[in-house]
């Protein structure tokens, strides 16, 4: 290996990996390192995914997360660099066959790989032989948003996913897994980063339009997110103000490319977190890029207004718009697939945490209705988003 990286500390956990911040060992430029356990093959399925679309985008816009190296963990020691463009066989086959168990020989291999030692692994140490599923990521700032009113999600829904979480998974521990080597973003998430801090209209204003600009890149090379929301947003924190990430593929899926501004592939899986999902994927209906478009909406117009609401089980308020029923949330989604002529009240005007940013303008508003319509086809394309942004916060201005 050219590059030797050492572990810091740990920075995230969740159902699928943890995140370590580390840095290189010559330079000490720090960088996040994310462990991925190969334990069953539709989690080795997501990674690969995840792995696809980081290099597709191979460092080519500010605002998508950076994929500096990735490598093949082997043995509890061991790890193989894997060359750009490759994707490891033997992680492939693992999905092709329904099975996360290699072969007698390769076994042996394994475990005779596992004595040796290398200059790079060493540095390298494992600490999470098992990884634990948490709904949230420990260790976030708690907002000093928090208001004792602040709304709250009905206990007893289940959040829908798209793989089995770590505690429904059999079989042995297999000591495999895949190093993701990314670049180290010091704002922490964009919940962490915008509701740590006094509401600044402008920084909300730079915030949307680098998502739309991210957004309409991903698109525009067929990458279609399937899981935009906050806390896959992560951020760089800059003299100039906030830079910010779309990170997380793990739910991404690839096609040829956009026709007129639009990818044109369905897809069927439901997958995603419910506060952001479209009505369409609520529906379980097939939907198309699109359905990226409704997630933004929803982020778009929480950070704009700084709606916040409290998981099931949490005590960290987290950016998100939602319909009030009786006295619970419902996600915006949700409440459209049941009702598609539902009218959204925006500006919300209430149910916000304080302190509160002006409200947004006229054209904000409707844009943002355009974006959460029931219809897939009546939002904005992604190739459109950034130059309806600029056009309606410059007519709000006047």
């Amino acid at each position: 290996m050219q590059e030797l990286y050492t572990l810091e500390r740990e920075v995230g956990r969740g159902s699928y990996g943890v995140v370590f911040e580390g840095h290189l060992a010559k330079s000490k430029h720090r960088v996040a390192i994310k462990r991925l356990p190969c334990r069953n093959p539709e989690c080795i399925e997501l990674y690969l995914q995840e792995l696809w679309a980081m290099r597709a985008t191979a460092k080519n816009h500010v605002n998508v997360i950076a994929l500096h190296s990735c490598l093949l963990q082997t043995g509890p020691r061991t790890l193989k660099p894997l060359k750009p463009g490759k994707l490891p066989l033997r992680l492939v086959e693992s999905v092709l066959k329904g099975s996360v168990r290699p072969p007698p020989s390769q076994e042996r291999s394994v475990q005779s790989s596992s004595l040796r030692r290398t200059n790079s692994a060493s540095r390298f140490q494992d600490r999470t032989n098992i990884v634990q599923v948490r709904a949230k990521l420990p260790g976030k700032t708690k907002s000093t948003a928090s208001d004792s009113t602040t709304p709250q999600r009905p206990p007893n829904r289940a959040r829908k996913r798209s793989a089995r979480s770590e505690e429904e998974q059999s079989g042995p521990l297999r000591c495999l897994a895949l190093w993701l080597v990314m670049e180290y973003c010091d704002g922490g998430d964009l919940n962490q980063y915008l509701l740590s801090r006094p509401p600044d209209t402008q920084r909300n204003y730079n915030v949307v339009q680098q998502l739309c600009s991210a957004v309409a890149f991903l698109h525009g090379l067929g990458i279609t997110h399937r899981d935009l929301k906050p806390d896959n947003v992560l951020v760089c924190v800059t003299p100039k103000g906030p830079v910010v990430k779309v990170a997380d593929f793990g739910l991404s899926k690839m096609s040829d490319g956009a026709v007129d501004g639009r990818i044109r592939q369905h897809f069927s899986s439901t997958c995603g977190s419910d506060f952001y999902m479209a009505p369409e994927v609520w529906g379980g209906l097939s939907y198309t890029a699109q359905a990226d478009i409704f997630s933004l909406g929803v982020m778009f117009w929480a950070v704009l207004e700084r709606i916040t609401f409290l998981e099931e089980g949490s005590t960290e308020e987290q950016l998100g718009a939602y319909v009030c029923k009786s006295r619970w949330l419902m996600p915006l989604g949700e409440a459209l697939w049941e009702n598609a002529d539902l009218q959204l009240c925006i500006p919300m005007k209430f149910k916000r945490a304080p302190p509160l940013p002006p409200p947004p303008g006229p054209a904000m508003c409707t844009l943002l209705l355009d974006m959460l319509a029931s219809n897939p086809d009546a939002r904005p394309p992604a190739d459109q988003l950034e130059a309806r942004v600029r056009s309606a916060l410059k007519e709000d201005s006047y």
